[in-house]
């Protein structure tokens, strides 16, 4: 028996573990370790509420989790309750799936006033994470800037500006629900560094924007280049591009406007005591296609400022890490012998939840491969548990997690899926009953 611990329950831990169930089979046993006393990672705290079809994919982690041959191991942190150590010197591999889920720093004056606040926050906040359930964005303003030019910066765009109706069959938190539903929210700017052909934003999402009840997109027809370039796009980005060009050339007057404002950079942040504007470039393209600084400056009022501009790996101590990409130091995926790392832990912030599939398979390739053949001597699943007991830690099975979800699911208000348990606290008291 082989024996591999997994540190991260999101999408790039499952597909692992998937990978080295379909290599080795019977031969592994897997445990499959998390900080949270629940599941699924980015798939229950990062991807947008009102997107279930996205969450669905968690029927399919659900799958491997139920195997015999794995473990799921909630409410241990690593590198606090559990060293990294102490893990390789019980498995044959330690497999780092910890994602990314500290938000990245703008670097610029003003960013620690009231007000402001990162993706990885505000999306915690309306998702439930405990970490970020105390969160209390200032829905008083007018005025809302979004820095970035991705998905996540469009659903943080469509969450502010949606309709307490329209979250019907989303599972968007009750303390998120009850504040969005008195938002004073009139104007939310996407401010991004590039132009509209160098966005990151998919045609589905920029699609919603134009189905929304209370607010329209707007888009200056003057940030265009000639119509005629678009063919050069990849077919995906192109389809994008023609939502923006629809946006520009139909503009429609709803109470909520949700202004694009391509080539513009922040610069500063400022107000007294709060937010209450941002200080914006204007850039310009260079022959790479970087943006690059104009010299002339504007402002736009903003009393929340949400950045979207990606995230980083928390650090472990004792492993090696790569401050300047937010990353463990790997050479495809190999950290040091025995120990790897998946997903965005490896590659940075980057791709798509489906991603994750083919690294995860790689890892596992690579494990297999790396792995002497012979019997492991390895205690893995038993050693574990010996830590467990000697430290007296709460460990969250997956049976332990299927009550908790039963118990969500049983709170749900009229045309929610769930209602989540919000803090560590109720789901262990749940957990229990």
């Amino acid at each position: 028996m082989h024996h591999v611990a997994i540190v991260g329950s999101g999408p790039a831990g499952y597909y692992t573990a998937e990978a080295l169930l379909r290599l080795w089979g019977e031969d592994v046993a897997i445990d499959i370790i998390d900080r949270l006393p629940v599941p699924f990672g980015l798939i229950r705290s990062g991807v947008a509420p009102d997107h279930q079809s996205i969450k669905a994919v968690t029927r399919r982690y659900e799958g491997v989790a139920l195997n015999n041959n794995v473990q799921f191991a909630g409410n241990i942190l690593i590198g606090k309750d559990i060293s990294v150590d102490e893990l390789m010197a019980l498995y044959d591999a330690v497999v780092l799936a910890t994602g990314a889920p500290h938000d990245r720093k703008l670097d610029i004056p003003g960013e620690d006033l009231p007000g402001v606040m990162g993706s990885a926050e505000f999306v915690g906040w309306y998702n439930g994470h405990p970490d970020h359930a105390d969160l209390a964005p200032p829905l008083d303003t007018s005025h809302v800037a979004i820095i970035g030019n991705g998905n996540v910066a469009l659903d943080v765009a469509r969450i502010l500006a949606k309709t307490p109706e329209e979250f019907h069959g989303s599972d968007i938190v009750a303390h998120a629900l009850e504040s969005l539903s008195g938002s004073r929210i009139r104007t939310i700017n996407l401010i991004g560094r590039r132009g509209p052909h160098q966005i990151a934003m998919t045609p589905k999402e920029l699609g919603e924007l134009a189905h929304l009840e209370r607010a329209a997109p707007r888009v200056d027809p003057t940030d265009f280049p000639d119509a005629g370039d678009d063919a050069m796009l990849e077919p995906g980005i192109r389809k994008s591009v023609s939502h923006l060009r629809a946006f520009a050339a139909n503009p429609v007057a709803k109470p909520i406007t949700i202004e694009f404002d391509f080539f513009a950079r922040p610069v500063a942040i400022e107000g007294e005591g709060r937010a209450e504007r941002v200080v914006l470039e204007r850039t310009a393209l260079d022959a790479e296609l970087r943006s690059v600084g104009t010299g002339e400056h504007y402002s736009v009022p903003a009393g929340m400022v949400i950045a979207c501009i990606g995230y980083q790996t928390p650090p472990i101590a004792g492993v090696p890490y790569e401050h300047g990409r937010g990353r463990f130091a790997n050479t495809d995926g190999l950290i040091l012998p025995g120990l790897y790392c998946v997903g965005w832990a490896r590659r940075g912030p980057s791709g798509t939840i489906g991603t994750n599939k083919p690294d995860g398979a790689i890892i596992a390739e690579r494990i297999v491969a790396e792995t002497p053949t012979s019997p492991s001597r390895k205690r893995g699943r038993t050693g574990l548990h010996d830590l467990v007991r000697a430290r007296k830690l709460d460990l969250v099975s997956f049976d332990d997690w299927q009550r908790i979800d039963a118990a969500e699911i049983a709170a749900a208000r009229h045309g929610a899926p769930r209602e989540k348990f919000v803090s560590v606290d109720e789901m262990l008291v749940t957990k229990s009953q």
